[in-house]
């Protein structure tokens, strides 16, 4: 039998970690920051839920922060053994987990400076030495390949889409087996390989982002490319909040196809003012087995943008008035260099905000996609009148539509589905599908809610 809790990842989109243990050895799978509302981020400052030293081993389904950012804070609290991945989290691992840590230095900082925080001093969650830490402790897995853990386990790491390197893991331990889906990508992605069917597993986790709604049908090329026309009648700028990661790419492979078809301008310039997004480029050409596009295609595709290094360049971009199409990170408003766009376009009505995916309640991205009309950056308010559009088929998670279909494609029924990494109304509204439609057993666990698993 093998001890399942939920230390993150319930309840909520954010904060992914799963603890299994089984005679007194214990395996954590994902170990990501809280993002979103107030009350989910103030979980970061507490004490970590599992002491760090009693942990045998770390494995991860992907580098996005909600299932990786927490690893600097366990590796400093004591944590001194192997963290397993696919070779590309690991490479993207290495450009997000320093950029977490330069960014929460350079907030802090800030904060210090301009006098708005309550904290005093304000202090990073974490810094930049730590997360070089976390980093030496990276251990590579191959897709496909059976890795032994301790205490008699054994993982399998298959694709899971979503981004680069993204996995699902199977585990079986003490006659259990139990499959992780990660973050579930979507059939037919034009860049992103098809997630792999699920496992003959006894106990299922699956993720539920888009577990209460479906993407939109319309083609995410046409939807994109008329927001740019009317901007560009306008005379205004296109701002394009997306995470480095995987969005951004997505981002210029439709914007090339626009320019290739006719539709978006030659003269319209492209900047990817994003020093992470440039790195996670390279590290996408650097990974063919990963993903659907050539060599060469790839080299067309990302040429088209103007890459922005430094920041005295970004505050040129920000400050030409002329029309052009900027992509930044972070993709929720969150943080960032898309800040200090933010406050020179969202002001502005000729201009747009172009968001490309699901949006956490308590982010500056959710705010406007509801409809705010101001938004507070760095302490101070600015108004909302660019044109506000989310293009939600370009997220990267599968829609509750393709969550079903996945789930029907399992070899068998599971003893029971835990349906995790939604919002409550999302994770439940695909509990019910579950039941409902395939006839499973399936619960929406809460936070430290601690089930057995018997093989």
């Amino acid at each position: 039998m093998v001890d399942l809790t939920f230390l993150g990842g319930a309840g909520t989109v954010t904060g992914s970690k799963y603890l299994l243990e089984r005679d007194g050895v214990r395996i954590l799978v994902d170990c990501g920051l809280f993002q979103g509302l107030k009350v989910h981020r103030l979980k970061n400052w507490a004490q970590l839920p599992v002491a760090p030293a009693s942990l045998s081993a770390v494995v991860l389904t992907h580098a996005h922060i909600d299932h990786s950012g927490a690893l600097p804070l366990l590796v400093r609290e004591g944590y001194r053994g192997p963290i397993f991945c696919t070779g590309a989290t690991r490479d993207l691992c290495g450009i997000l987990l320093p950029d977490a840590a330069h960014l929460q230095e350079k907030d802090a900082d800030f904060a210090n400076r301009h006098g708005f925080s309550r904290h005093k001093p304000a202090l990073p969650l974490y810094t930049q030495a730590d997360a070089a830490r976390a980093l030496e402790q990276l251990r590579t897995v191959a897709f496909g390949e059976t890795l032994e853990l301790p205490g008699g386990a054994a993982a399998r790491f298959r694709r899971a889409g979503h981004i680069l390197g993204a996995a699902m893991i199977d585990i079986a331990w003490g006659g259990t087996r139990i499959q992780f889906s990660g973050d579930l990508g979507r059939m037919g992605d034009p860049m992103m390989l098809d997630p792999e069917p699920p496992s003959d597993a006894d106990y299922l986790i699956v993720e539920s982002t888009y577990g209460d709604r479906l993407h939109s049908p319309l083609d995410a090329g046409a939807a994109l490319g008329a927001v740019i026309d009317r901007v560009e009648k306008r005379g205004g700028t296109v701002i394009v909040p997306a995470f480095a990661v995987g969005r951004a790419q997505l981002m210029l492979y439709h914007l090339h196809r626009l320019r290739e078809s006719g539709r978006l301008s030659k003269k319209l310039p492209i900047y990817v003012d994003s020093p992470m997004a440039t790195d996670a480029t390279t590290i996408f050409r650097a990974h063919p087995d990963d993903h659907r596009l050539a060599p060469s295609a790839c080299a067309d595709i990302f040429r088209i943008a103007h890459y922005v290094r430094d920041g005295e360049e970004s505050r040129a971009v920000t400050a030409d008035p002329s029309p052009k199409i900027v992509i930044s990170a972070s993709g929720m408003a969150s943080g960032g260099r898309v800040l200090h766009h933010l406050k020179r376009y969202a002001p502005d009505a000729n201009s747009a905000i172009v968001f490309t995916g699901f949006q956490s309640e308590g982010t500056r991205g959710a705010a406007m996609v509801r409809g705010t009309d101001m938004i507070k950056i760095h302490g101070s308010y600015y108004p909302v009148r660019a044109e506000i559009a989310n293009l939600d088929m370009l997220s990267a998670h599968a829609d509750r539509a393709e969550l079903m279909g996945w789930l029907k494609r399992a070899p068998r029924a599971p003893k029971q589905v835990f349906v995790t990494h939604g919002e409550p109304l999302a994770a439940d509204t695909l509990r019910r599908k579950i039941v409902e439609e395939l006839g499973w057993t399936a619960t929406a666990p809460e936070m430290r809610d601690c089930v057995r698993l018997d093989g």
